[in-house]
Formats: structure tokens, C-alpha cells, sequence
């Protein structure tokens, strides 16, 4: 099988290109390494530099091979920046997502894997989040995101085309040979800021504490890359066996609050953080927490790395091992 995964070079991505070629799938990444990092990729993929913005150059793509699937990861993913930036959020998220589409279905490619977002969802007015939830997003980000996503629906009806858009709840983690780990620049996630206050000695700043929640910090359901990397795997097959227009939540169905995860930290480090209170980041959500019964039921999705302490344990390591290296243009 041949796949096009784009945005290869970036966090999410890179994994899925080293899974993707274990199990001898031919891989071409598509990547402007504009956020994404060259050095990420593995070795036996094919890379392609260029701008999906750019129409010609995402048509050559098409031109020049014949994929059996798609799994588009490209794309800008602060909450923070698309509120400082909603420009830049639309017109990338959206216009790189449709000009892949477009050339998907005019040269026969019928397989999209999407890289979407619990942020479509906005405040839940219930937690656990279903697919069927309400969608009203809190910022451009997850408003570029659900955009996408009903691009594909009318490319479903009007074309047929076949797509599973994964809604993901906060990706984490790291490889657990150290080899392979987060890395975007500037930094948004709290787990990698907080290692990074400790190996830095650096403060950390905490983004809000009078969050109407146990303990006033935000609550988030945390899925290990490697874990989310097999819900695309797992899709791909879906589509290969029986097609669809789908949706799915990929998280565990459990929440930690902010202070849980510093916390986790700590325990893990052996170290204290030096903590600043700050202010509610714009955009951001009370709760998000998956109900990801319907994965499991279709897909047999079942993750096997995401307790907090497995998740914090990988990241701690990698970030311990390349805390000397300097990531520029990372995605």
C-alpha cells in the first residue's frame, strides 16, 4: 500500500510515517518543514518539500503517484496563536485541507485520514464527549478544524469520497527508546512546558486556576502518540475493508486537571516547579473528555499507553535526552 502522509516531518506525523513503514507501507511525506523537522523523518520514506497552500504544487503530487490513502496531519494547531492569528488559521488549515480533497478526487484517491480535534466540540454541555455532541468551538483553531470537516462531508455525498476524521484529545508522550518526542516551536502543551521548566530552571506559568473544576486548572483527556498513531493504522483498514464517512473521539474517557499533570511531573522528575499563576489562555475549554465507546465498538481501538504516569515517564525521557538540542522550525 502507498500512502501520502502530510505534514510527515511534524510530531504526530513523523510517528505515523515509522509505523506506517514497519508495517511496509510505501510512504511519500509532503511537508514545507515550515514547523515541521526534516531530521524527524525516517529515512526509508520519501520526502517531498512544498507548500499545500499551493495548488500546483499539491496537484503534482497527485500527477506523479498513485496513493491508496491520504492521512493529512498538516496543519497550524495552537488554540492561543488562531485567537492572536485567526487568518493564519483559516487560510492554512482549510485551504492546504481542500486543495488535498480536491486532488484526492480528481485522480481517483478515495482515502482520507483526518487529523481533527476535540476543539470542535467547544465547552461540552456533557462530559464524556460523544461524536453527536454539539460542536461550538471557543477558537479559529477548532473552528478551522470543523470547517474541514464538513468539506468532507459534502465530498462524501457529492464524490463519495471515504474519510475517518479522528477527533483527537490532547496527544502526548514519546517513544519509549527516548528516540522520538514532542517537539513544536514555540511550545503550547503543558506536559513538555513543565519538563522543560525543570530541565531549563525555568518558571512555569499555569494558565488559569479559577477554572470551574475540582481544583480550578482545566481538565484534559491525554492520548500517548503511539496509541493515537494505531487509531490512524486502525482507519486506514476500515477504509480499505468497507469505506465510510466517519467520525471518531480518540482519548481514554479519563480527565486530569492541570495540577494532576504538574504534579505527575514532579513525581517522575524528582524535581519541584517553580509555578507562576497566570491568566485563562483565550480559547480555552473547562473539560474535555472523550467518550471513545465508539471506536472501540467499530475499530476495536483500545489504547495501551496512555495512563498519565506511562505518558509522563516517555516524555521525561526524551526531553531529558535531547535537552541540549536546539529544535528550530519544529511542528
Amino acid at each position: 500500500m502507498k500512502i501520502l502522509i502530510t505534514g510527515g516531518a511534524g510530531y504526530i506525523g513523523s510517528f505515523m510515517v515509522k509505523v506506517a513503514i514497519d508495517k511496509d507501507y510505501e510512504v511519500v511525506v509532503a511537508d514545507s518543514l515550515e514547523r515541521g523537522l526534516k531530521e524527524s523523518i525516517d529515512a526509508k520514506a520519501k520526502l517531498i518539500v512544498g507548500e499545500l497552500r499551493d495548488r500546483k504544487f499539491v496537484e503534482s503530487l497527485f500527477a506523479e503517484s498513485k496513493f491508496d490513502a491520504v492521512a493529512h496531519f498538516a496543519g497550524y494547531i495552537s488554540m492561543a496563536e488562531s485567537v492572536i492569528n485567526p487568518y493564519l488559521y483559516f487560510d492554512n488549515n482549510i485551504n492546504a485541507s481542500l486543495n488535498v480533497i480536491e486532488s484526492m478526487v480528481r485522480h481517483g484517491v478515495n482515502n482520507f485520514i483526518f487529523s481533527s480535534t476535540a476543539g470542535v466540540y467547544g465547552n461540552p454541555i456533557e462530559t464524556p464527549i460523544a461524536e453527536n455532541h454539539p460542536k461550538n468551538p471557543t477558537n479559529p483553531y477548532g473552528e478551522s478544524k470543523l470547517m474541514v470537516e464538513k468539506i468532507l462531508s459534502w465530498y462524501g455525498k457529492i464524490y463519495g469520497l471515504n474519510f475517518v476524521s479522528l477527533r483527537y484529545f490532547n496527544a502526548s508522550g514519546a517513544s519509549a527508546d527516548g528516540q522520538m518526542g514532542e517537539h513544536h516551536s514555540p511550545e503550547s502543551h503543558l506536559i513538555p512546558n513543565t519538563i522543560n521548566a525543570i530541565l531549563n530552571k525555568t518558571q512555569l506559568t499555569l494558565y488559569g486556576n479559577d477554572y470551574p473544576t475540582p481544583d480550578g486548572t482545566c481538565i484534559r483527556d491525554y492520548i500517548h502518540v503511539v496509541d493515537l498513531v494505531d487509531a490512524h493504522i486502525e482507519a486506514i483498514s476500515k477504509l480499505n475493508r468497507d469505506g465510510g464517512k466517519l467520525f471518531y473521539n480518540v482519548g481514554t474517557g479519563h480527565g486530569y486537571s492541570n495540577k494532576e499533570v504538574i504534579d505527575m511531573v514532579q513525581k517522575v522528575s524528582g524535581s519541584e516547579i517553580n509555578i507562576k499563576n497566570g491568566g485563562r489562555r483565550p480559547g480555552d475549554s473547562d473539560v474535555l473528555v472523550a467518550d471513545s465507546t465508539l471506536i472501540k465498538k467499530d475499530l476495536g481501538f483500545f489504547p495501551k499507553y496512555s495512563d498519565l504516569e506511562t505518558i509522563i515517564k516517555s516524555a521525561w525521557q526524551w526531553h531529558k535526552r535531547n535537552s541540549k538540542f536546539k529544535i528550530q522550525n519544529s511542528k
